[in-house]
């Protein structure tokens, strides 16, 4: 093994993270990323879909939203991607060795969850990895130990606050408190007799505290909401639903990486010994509670394959510790085929994925929904739409204080953040809230549309909805659209449609929750 293992790893951060850092101002926010912008622009201690940390991260990063562009709202992503490459190289190196530590880094990297969904794009998962990477790394230097030292029960109190601030990025980091407890109850009752077990659970409550008590306050609407999200007592056995999870999961998380992963568990059901026991049991009741349970959901909801994916990096440590044991008696390979396929898989959803996102080489539509198209043409929108605007209030065709009106929360971000911030436009979203989530509290924040006002009414060919259907009764007249046509490499992409909604009499009305009423 090379004494100069750190360096490889130096470069594979160096060169992830330019990558990465590329992608991240080339392409477009998505739907979900440019949602989140909005938590940075109204931040509060929790949220109608999630808690506040991917809000903070944003603010972090983009200085409290003075740098607009998408690479500083996305910079969170890039910084935090080489991190979670450094913490789990040092688990590895903690259960096993440095190379092993190299390969697990090496097979995070290449998983399309780990380099794009959380490394690039900025979501809840983001901060959420993090965390989870550093609660594994402080309770594999804790749980395992057969003699509780000062020391461990030190790592199991940050273990706590580490969770706690995980819970504030995603609800599902409670299932690292669900593993380390039945590992406990399980292998090491010692840990029970402990009063640091307690006051690091306790910890946990009180960083999540915020977030009860914003729940409290809003009839605790974003537990609701995830609740029906995953409600499975009055759905019948949806087989497609489930596939969909498994081919996800397997897609998302690299089928290279998957299929290692594989070997490893028919390894151990074999009883091959490639990693102490201990490492193995642990690492796996971090991993498989929450893979169970979404699997377990999508047999009769709809679920989404990222949400299981912070539980796969348990698994790769120990696909991570099987490759390295089975190359063990030959000579050193720095990158092993294994990882060689891996890469090449990555390399190729990417050249895929960003060619189609902004030159539409596979044209998607021929096929179905082009989803690609969702991060895409929002600046050219703008600045067209921005000639119109400007037209319309010097030819006094619009009021000077005229707004822009939504029904849904995507695409009421993407207008928002790349049409009406920059003219400095207030964009109201109305409707229920179910569909508007965050907005029903962008709209007191921003204070409502006045009566009287004139709006505009944005809605492309994607997700094409009619004004005169929505807002009929709330304006007093509602003109025919302009269109802008969005190109793509010379081949126009979608459609955008600009409907001009006069004198408002009265903003729909809706139910809302506590605090909003």
């Amino acid at each position: 093994m090379p004494e100069n293992i750190k360096k490889y790893l130096a470069w594979l951060i160096i060169l992830s993270t330019v990558v990465r850092a590329f992608i991240a101002g080339f392409i477009e926010l998505g739907n979900d990323e440019v949602y989140y912008w909005t938590y940075a622009l109204y931040p509060d201690w929790s949220h109608f879909d999630h808690p506040p940390m991917v809000g903070f991260i944003i603010q972090l990063f983009s200085l409290d939203l003075l740098l607009k562009d998408e690479f500083f709202i996305r910079l969170g992503s890039i910084i935090f991607g080489a991190v979670n490459t450094w913490l789990i190289y040092l688990i590895g190196a903690k259960i096993k060795d440095s190379l092993t530590g190299f390969y697990a880094a090496l097979l995070y990297t290449t998983s399309i969850y780990c380099f794009i969904i959380t490394g690039i794009f900025i979501l809840p998962d983001t901060p959420q990895v993090l965390f989870w990477l550093i609660s594994l790394y402080l309770i594999v230097c804790s749980l395992p130990d057969t003699e509780i030292s000062s020391k461990s029960k030190q790592n199991l109190l940050f273990f706590g606050l580490v969770i706690g601030f995980g819970m504030l990025s995603k609800y599902t980091s409670v299932f690292l408190w669900v593993g380390s407890f039945l590992y406990i109850l399980l292998y090491n009752r010692n840990w029970l007799k402990t009063k640091e077990l307690y006051i690091s659970g306790f910890i946990t409550i009180i960083c999540f505290l915020p977030v009860i008590l914003w729940n409290i306050n809003n009839d605790f609407i974003s537990f609701t909401y995830h609740s029906e999200r995953v409600d499975i007592f009055n759905s019948g056995i949806r087989f497609d639903y489930f596939f969909t999870e498994v081919l996800g999961q397997f897609f998302y998380n690299n089928p290279v990486n998957v299929l290692l992963i594989l070997a490893a568990v028919i390894a151990l059901i074999k009883h091959k010994e490639f990693l102490h026991l201990s490492y193995i049991r642990l690492l796996l009741w971090m991993s498989v509670p929450l893979i169970f349970t979404f699997l377990t959901f999508s047999l009769f909801r709809r679920t989404l394959p990222h949400w299981t994916g912070p539980a796969y990096i348990g698994l790769i440590l120990i696909a991570a510790a099987y490759l390295r044991d089975s190359l063990s008696s030959k000579r050193f390979i720095l990158i092993p085929n294994w990882a060689k396929s891996a890469i090449f898989f990555l390399m190729i959803v990417l050249v895929l994925g960003i060619g189609e996102i902004r030159f539409g080489w596979i044209n998607l539509a021929k096929y179905g929904d082009d989803i690609s198209v969702e991060m895409f043409g929002w600046d050219q929108a703008g600045k067209q739409f921005a000639r119109i605007y400007n037209d319309d209030i010097q030819e006094k065709q619009m009021k000077d204080n005229t707004v822009i009106i939504a029904n849904k929360w995507f695409p009421a971000a993407h207008i928002d953040y790349y049409i009406a911030t920059p003219l400095g436009i207030d964009l109201f979203a109305y409707n229920s809230i179910s569909e508007i989530h965050k907005y029903a509290w962008i709209n007191k924040n921003r204070g409502g549309a006045p009566i009287g006002c004139d709006a505009y009414f944005i809605t492309t060919s994607l997700h094409f909805k009619d004004p005169n259907e929505l807002y009929q009764n709330n304006f007093e007249t509602i003109a025919t659209p302009d269109t802008i046509t969005i190109y793509r490499a010379t081949r126009p992409a979608k459609e955008v449609y600009i409907y001009r909604m006069y004198n408002l009499i009265e903003p729909p009305a809706f139910d809302l929750p506590g605090d909003l009423r």
